[in-house]
């Protein structure tokens, strides 16, 4: 059996738009688009990790709002994605800076969701964040 491995994104929104990360790396992801998150360490609850993701590799302190419902299975075998909303608290959306594997960062407004080449793993859960946005919006 593969070990299971939780991957956490952020949905992170500033004045109602949401931020996507494009990936520089690996080649094969290079160009595509995804929520900003990473690997829950050992011994790291989900909720540390996705904070502690966001503060290291984009330098912003975030609130997490709540849990956006679903589970969505990643590329490599037993990696699994779920999403937290979080609001951005220490940083300006123009003062966000970009991931050690990404070149570009991109804030969308609603409608402008799907402009942008998103991975295949991320759609569903964009998807639903979007849901969950527009509910409280």
């Amino acid at each position: 059996m593969t070990e299971r491995i939780l991957v956490v994104g952020g949905a992170l929104y500033a004045e109602g738009r949401l931020l996507a990360a494009r990936r520089s790396a690996p080649a094969h992801l290079a160009g595509r688009w995804e929520l900003p998150g990473g690997k829950v360490e050992p011994g790291e609850d989900p909720e540390q990790a996705l904070v502690r993701e966001l503060r290291e590799e984009l330098g912003v302190e975030v609130k997490l709002v709540e849990r956006v419902p679903g589970e969505w299975p990643l590329e490599r075998p037993g990696y699994v994605l779920r999403v937290w909303a979080a609001e951005l608290i220490s940083a300006s959306a123009e003062g966000v800076r970009p991931l050690e594997d990404h070149d570009a960062l991109r804030w969308l407004a609603p409608d402008e969701l799907w402009d942008v080449d998103w991975l295949e793993h991320d759609r569903p859960a964009v998807t639903a964040t979007a849901r969950w946005h527009a509910t409280r919006a």
